[in-house]
């Protein structure tokens, strides 16, 4: 059983900043690369960040120079920084995981937080 739960969302004034993290726990065997996502109301799923287990990353160019993702990987946790949040930038973040658990190691499959809600306030 794997889970991930995201934490740290919540309601912020334009121009704010909110830092979010995914812990991910169970039998994990190795985590490949991880992200945050986020859906908007009325709106698709869309990549936030990504991060993969050596550190590259890559973003979605709406949060370029304001979003930093991170992870350590000793605590299997995944971090976004948002900075300069904008009223768009209001919608359910949820964490991802590519991994591998340890009665499958030699398989790998992703894995979603529940979602956590940062609403932006202009």
């Amino acid at each position: 059983q794997v889970q991930l739960v995201e934490s740290g969302g919540g309601w912020v004034q334009a121009g704010g900043s909110l830092r979010l993290s995914c812990a991910a726990s169970g039998s994990i065997f190795s985590i490949n690369a991880m992200g945050w996502y986020r859906q908007a109301p009325g709106k698709q799923r869309e990549l936030v960040a990504g991060i993969t287990s050596g550190g590259s990353t890559n973003y979605a160019e709406s949060v370029k120079g304001r979003f930093t993702i991170s992870r350590d990987n000793a605590k299997n946790t995944v971090y976004l920084q948002m900075n300069s949040l904008k009223p768009e930038d209001t919608a359910v973040y949820f964490c991802n995981a590519d991994l591998q658990v340890l009665r499958d190691w030699m398989n790998h499959r992703a894995y979603w937080g529940k979602g956590t809600l940062v609403t932006v306030s202009s």
